[in-house]
Parts: structure tokens; sequence; C-alpha cells
């Protein structure tokens, strides 16, 4: 009976552990993990200016310590002010494209107090192709 019980007591500690180990601080969370431009033509590319949206999903408030983008693209506005537990964040970029074949591959790396996720990289992914070069339809 005695290691009966102290099998029960070994079972409810491991059960339990999953909550009790459950992440305190912020979460970042993206709304979108990537944009995906699709397929675009080069004679016809206009200016991009994207919002990131993300929430934070933590129990303490979130902030961006940085945020860098690379090949051109230009940050524009992020949050500098904590977001608070709940609460929604964006960080507006832009950037243009080279009118030229090319597949695009543009990251966004964002720094934040996250402890489990403290650099979260946003991926903007997509296209571009030669009209000329397409076989007629």
């Amino acid at each position: 009976m005695k290691k009966l019980f102290i099998l029960l007591v070994i079972a409810t500690t491991i059960a339990a552990m999953p909550a009790s180990l459950k992440a305190n601080g912020p979460v970042i969370d993206f709304t979108l993990e990537r944009i995906d431009l699709g397929t675009l033509y080069a004679d016809q590319l206009p200016e991009f200016r994207y919002s990131i949206e993300f929430t934070n999903n933590g129990n303490a408030p979130l902030i961006l310590t940085a945020v860098r983008a690379c090949c051109g693209t230009r940050v524009v506005s992020w949050p500098q002010e904590p977001v608070n537990p709940g609460q929604k964040g964006t960080i507006q970029i832009d950037f243009r494209l080279s009118p030229r074949a090319q597949r695009v591959n543009r990251t966004v790396t964002v720094s934040s107090n996250d402890p489990n996720q403290p650099t979260s990289i946003f991926r903007i992914v997509g296209q571009i192709v030669d009209r000329s070069a397409q076989p007629p339809r």
C-alpha cells in the first residue's frame, strides 16, 4: 500500500510538471510567419509597404530591443514602448525590388525579451520573372 501511495504521488507530480514549466514572461507571436509575394513580373513591380503584426501572448510586458532588416528592406517603425500581455504591436517595413528575374528572400530580425525566443526571424519570399522569358499561353 505504501508503494502504491508513493507511485501515485510521483505520477501526480509528473502530470503537474508541464503546468509548472509553463513559460513565464513575454511571448512574441506573429500573426503570419512570413509573407509570400508569389510570382511577380519584372516590368510591373510596385513599391512594397507591409505591417508585420504580432501579439504578446505572455504574462509580462514584451520589449523589442532591436528590429533589423536585410537586402534593402527598411524598417519604418516598431514599438518603442513595452507591449503589454494580450496586446498587439506592429512593425512597419518597406522595400523595392530590382526589376530582374530573381528569387526574393528577405528577412526582418526581431530581438526581444522573450526568454524562449529572444531572436525571431520574419521572412518575405517570392519570385520575380521576366515576362518576355515566359512561354505564351
